[in-house]
């Protein structure tokens, strides 16, 4: 018996626990994807209803109704308008909470005008007593026509019954909650009698929209149906209006609120934490802890994934057969995979933290403390989402400015974005900082190198606050700015969302990065293994003959590693390093690095993953030798430490300001249309981080 696939919209307001829902339903049963043709990120999850039954539930963005105001809210109303979709929905759930019913049951009666079936979730339903709340499930659900669940994603209360709604959705009613055609009845019968085969509220959403569906073209309806556009401003509010008023005429009966039963300390807790002063000493001290704990507690399993791979890459070398394939997977692909893996911890650390500021509520009090400064660089609150999401990767952050309406802000946080200490610095941080800063605590509790991470983060918020009022000088574009931000309950963090949360964006840096890590190691071990000239093939004879002719000879033992040096110089890779040695020695970088940091414009990360794959294949001993090890024990030919201080600090400052990423570019040229906008990007960042580079190293060496 062939089994049945419904597919399902779970659509909300944010801020409505519709991501915990959606966990709940699907688990790790999810994928994750674009739109076609957009960058806007789709989340799907499978979930099974009975034994012949699953459904395919697509979690949309949220959106407070169908007048939409950003890209996100254009995909909400396209889906559910189109039914040539691959995902247009057999049934659709609408996401609401206790605390704002009235509000978000605005876009469920807008929702149920396009005649679709559709179940209401009440979530947050362990908040009621909380909140002094109790509901009236069977009048509310007579009056908004539909069957509701009464859950609690918390508690896991109430998912089977979202589940037995899905599986019996033909049995729900698609009668709209009340007719919108009222709000000028002469003009809809017009569109109505024009259009006799559509649902007079699609039509209506096409002519106020920027969406098209079917065969019918947006430009053809308005040219019959022509009104200004403070007509249809008025319509849309006055059809606003009547939905309310049915809204709360159903509420009135429906939904009662005894303040006095009530226990809520939220209002003490916004006061402190959006507080002028305190506020910000808060979110400091808040960060502050982060970048202490990413160190101190991931430092464990970070030298346990690079001595494993230090071993794994020397006993490969060791027990399998002499040859080209042996070296191929002990000198590239182990210690490229293992530059990147090393920093998982870290990752997962930045990522956990994230997860439980926005899980918990804090975060939009941060986006509302943070507004009156960003007003000051041409920004505005909402930059803050972006700004600190550009601190897990740059790409999605720069996605989520489109919910910024004013096209200048827009533009400004786009440009800036990429200056925010993403996870594909931190292991470039990482490495360098445990190179060249002691492990020292001070006044006994916080790392010093902690301190530094920290200190980088902050230059990275601030050179993006520095360019952005420059840009805001220079910018000549027009405009008006409105903020408008929630303010959420505040909330245990889930902790089913926030393990999901984790293995997700975690899996998806290791599989991003790693498929450009292991084609950049095997390409640099190729580099790095064979070369043009005969200089090349006689290494050994050459090194033998300069070992004892010389007036120092070296012991015997050390030939194999010389030779393994001369030849990685006169490799490829060596001939393509002392190429560009010139342009980055005045930075303190010999021709190794260089390859490291040309190579990691792909993506950041693979500046350590290079460095290991080209010291393995430098490295002819077979002994275990952590990455770690390897990159401090490389000295210049006076003997010197190759990352001494002053190497270091111009690193990090390099990588710091540079624009070494190819995707980041690529998603900014799609968001503004224009490759003018990232070409200025990558120009002005990369001129700007080597100097920087530049004038640290010859100030400190």
């Amino acid at each position: 018996m062939a089994k049945e696939i419904l597919k399902v919209a779970l659509i909300g307001n944010p801020n409505t626990g519709k991501t915990s829902v959606f966990n709940h339903l699907t688990g790790l049963h999810q994928q994750v994807g674009n739109y076609p043709g957009i960058t806007v990120e789709k989340k799907i999850g499978f979930c099974k209803l009975s034994e012949n039954t699953k459904a395919n539930i697509i979690d949309l963005p949220g959106t407070y109704s169908l007048n939409a105001s950003s890209i996100d809210e254009n995909v909400v109303i396209e889906l559910l308008m189109n039914k040539n979709d691959e995902n247009y929905p057999d049934v659709v759930v609408v996401v609401s909470e206790v605390e704002n019913l009235k509000r978000n049951l605005l876009l469920f009666t807008q929702i149920k005008d396009l005649e679709l079936p559709t179940i209401l979730v009440i979530n947050m339903s362990d908040r009621m007593q909380l909140k002094g709340i109790d509901f009236d499930i069977p009048h509310l659900e007579k009056q908004l026509k539909t069957k509701i669940a009464l859950v609690s994603s918390r508690k896991n209360i109430g998912i089977e019954k979202i589940k037995g709604l899905i599986l019996n959705y033909q049995s729900l009613s698609t009668e709209p909650c009340l007719n919108a055609s009222s709000i000028d009845p002469q003009y809809f019968d017009k569109l109505k009698k024009a259009f006799p085969n559509q649902l007079v509220y699609k039509l209506w959403l096409v002519i106020t929209q920027d969406v098209n569906f079917l065969n019918l073209e947006r430009n053809e309806i308005k040219s019959s149906f022509t009104k200004s556009h403070a007509d249809l401003r008025r319509l849309q509010q006055k059809e606003t209006i009547k939905r309310y008023q049915f809204i709360n005429d159903t509420l009135k009966v429906g939904q009662t609120i005894d303040i006095s039963k009530a226990s809520d300390i939220r209002a003490k807790l916004d006061r402190i934490l959006t507080h002028k002063v305190f506020g910000y000493l808060i979110f400091f001290f808040i960060l502050f802890g982060i970048f202490q704990s990413i160190f101190v507690w991931s430092s464990y399993p970070m030298d346990l994934i690079d001595g494993s791979f230090a071993n794994l890459a020397s006993y490969t070398k060791t027990h399998l057969p002499t040859g080209e394939f042996t070296n191929l997977i002990s000198e590239g692909i182990i210690p490229g995979i293992g530059g990147i893996l090393i920093f998982v911890p870290q990752i997962a650390f930045l990522f956990l933290f994230i997860s439980v500021l926005e899980e918990s509520g804090y975060m939009s009090r941060v986006v509302f403390l943070m507004d009156k400064i960003m007003r000051r660089y041409g920004l505005s609150g909402k930059s803050v989402v972006p700004l600190i999401s550009g601190t897990a990767c740059a790409i999605p952050a720069i996605m989520g400015a489109r919910n910024i309406e004013n096209w200048k802000e827009r533009l400004i946080t786009i440009l800036v974005t990429p200056f925010i200490t993403c996870s594909a610095r931190l292991p470039v941080y990482a490495i360098l900082i445990a190179l060249i800063i002691p492990q020292k605590k001070i006044l006994g509790f916080i790392s010093l190198q902690g301190l530094t991470l920290m200190t980088l983060y902050l230059l990275g918020f601030g050179m993006a606050f520095f360019s952005a009022f420059i840009l805001n000088k220079i910018l000549k574009i027009s405009s008006k700015s409105y903020f408008v931000v929630e303010m959420p309950s505040y909330k245990i963090p889930l902790f089913k969302n926030v393990a999901i949360n984790i293995l997700e964006k975690t899996k998806s840096f290791i599989f991003g990065a790693g498929k450009i890590i292991l084609a950049i190691s095997i390409i640099l071990w190729f580099l790095g293994s064979h070369g043009l000239d005969k200089d090349f093939g006689n290494a050994q004879k050459i090194v033998e003959k300069e070992v004892y002719t010389s007036k120092t000879p070296l012991n015997p033992s050390e030939i194999p590693n010389r030779v393994a040096e001369y030849k990685l110089e006169h490799s490829y890779i060596g001939i393509i390093g002392k190429s560009i040695e010139p342009v980055i020695k005045p930075l303190g970088y010999d021709w190794k690095i260089g390859i490291a940091v040309v190579s990691s414009f792909a993506a950041r990360e693979v500046f350590v993953g290079t460095l290991a794959t080209i010291y393995s294949v430098g490295n002819s001993s077979n002994q275990e030798t952590t990455i770690k090890s390897q990159m401090k024990h490389e000295i210049k030919e006076d003997g010197t430490p190759v990352f001494n201080f002053a190497t270091g600090i111009s690193l990090l400052l390099f990588y710091a300001f540079a624009m070494q990423c190819a995707s980041t570019l690529a998603v900014v040229k799609k968001e503004t249309n224009s490759w003018k906008w990232p070409i200025i990007q990558l120009v002005f960042m990369s001129g700007f981080a080597y100097l920087t580079a530049l004038l640290a190293y010859q100030f400190l060496k």
